[in-house]
Parts: C-alpha cells; structure tokens; sequence
C-alpha cells in the first residue's frame, strides 16, 4: 500500500502542495445583491430614465417627510418609501462611498448573522433613519435618499462586538458575545470610534461639507439608524450562547 507523500518529497519530485487561495472579494451574496439593487437603481436614473422619469422615480421612490404630514393624501408608496429610498443615492461619489462602507461593515455582520436577519436587519435601521429624520423634520421637502442610515447602523453594531472578527471559517465575521453598554463604553478603541463618528457626522451635516457629493448630508438619518444598530442587534444575534457574566447586563 502506497503513502502518501510528505512535503520533501513532494519537492524532491518537483511537485509543490496545493496552497488555499482567498478569494479577492469575498462578499456575503446577501450584501452583493444589495449592492448590485443600489447599482442597477443607479445606472438606471443615470442612464436609462428620462428627466420626467427620473423625477417620477424619485417622488415614488425617495423618503419625503412632508408627505407623511397628511397635507398631501394618501397614495400606496407612502408604504414603501421608508425602504425604497435606501437603493437610491444622488451621484456617483454617493454610491460609491456607501457601496465600499457596506462591504466593510456588512459582511462580517452578514456572515454573523445570516442572510435573512441582516436582510431585516437593514430594513429596521434603514427605518429608524428616516424616522428620526422625519421626526426632527417633518414639513422637509427635500427627498431623502441613500443607504448610509442602515450602514451607520451596521457600524453601530460593530462597536457591539468591540469590532472583534474572526476570520478562522475563510470569512469575516463579527465574533464573541454581544458586549454590554458598559462594556463597550470602557473601551478605548470602541469610545474613540464612536467620538470620531460623531463628529464627523456633526460637521459634514451641521456645516455642509463633504467632499464629493453635491447634496446636504442627512446626518439625523445616521444617527438614527446607528442607535438602532447600536441598541437593537441583540434581537437580530439569537445564536449565541452568552457567558454568565453578559447576563448580568442585558442592555
């Protein structure tokens, strides 16, 4: 019975062992289908719409508060522009910027929570964006688009993992317990994280400035979807088994 060749052997004989390669993108299919919706709704306002059409989509597609005000009766999309406006963005630097936050953030929570609760994951803190910015704007005229509120609540849930990833099955993913507040607040990395975050949403909102973009940035929109990320992915991560010391703070 023949053995198996050992690795000097193998190289006596000219032969090198098969090594793993990692793919160059290694992306959960449920964020590239998100991606591609984003970027297929994109090339389609760009390419394809007329100017009539363009603004047809944008009416039945973009969050506006003011139609949620009553003042404008009632037609079927005020059911779904809470969600559709999300696909939507106003430029290529807009997509493009989203697009590259949402593989760096979403993946590992894709991976660690599965394709269907990151799916209603996205929808809730996509939600909760527009209902902070309708809350502190509700008359606002200005259509609302993009997916960075359910992104900033992606990045709301990486701090709840203390940005901890394992990689050990081929794929990142987010890894270990869902942190208490406390905990996430006594870290240093987490706390410089959240203090950078802050500011630079206060300032590109508050003064107008960011690079690239032409439009005001909704920055009520990320903090509403990052509060939900932040508070609310102990009800989307169901399968982990926490230690007993996490029981103790159920925040």
């Amino acid at each position: 019975m023949s053995e198996p060749e050992s690795p000097p052997e193998m190289e006596q004989a000219g032969l090198e062992p098969e090594r793993r390669r990692e793919p160059v993108f290694n992306l959960p299919p449920v964020v590239l289908a998100i991606i591609g919706i984003c970027a297929a709704v994109f090339l389609l306002q760009q390419y394809v719409l007329n100017d009539t059409q363009q603004m047809t989509l944008l009416y039945d597609g973009a969050f506006i508060p003011v139609l949620y005000t009553g003042q404008y009766g009632f037609d079927w999309f005020l059911f779904t522009r809470p969600f559709t406006y999300a696909f939507m963005h106003g430029g290529f630097a807009h997509i493009a910027i989203n697009m590259v936050w949402l593989a760096a953030f979403g993946s590992p929570l894709a991976n660690r929570l599965g394709a269907l609760r990151f799916a209603v994951f996205f929808a809730v803190t996509g939600l909760a964006s527009v209902g902070l910015f309708w809350a502190m704007h509700p008359y606002g005229e200005a259509p609302l688009v993009g997916a960075s509120g359910a992104i900033s609540g992606m990045m709301g849930a990486a701090a709840r993992f203390g940005f901890h990833t394992d990689r050990s099955a081929g794929k990142a993913a987010f890894a270990g317990p869902v942190l208490p507040v406390s905990i996430v607040l006594r870290s240093r990395g987490v706390v410089i994280f959240l203090a950078m975050w802050m500011i630079i949403n206060l300032a590109t909102g508050l003064l107008g400035f960011a690079p690239g973009t032409d439009g005001q940035i909704a920055w009520e929109a990320h903090i509403g979807g990052f509060i939900a990320g932040f508070f609310g992915l102990r009800w989307f991560d169901r399968g982990w088994q926490a230690p007993e010391w996490e029981s103790l703070d159920r925040t």
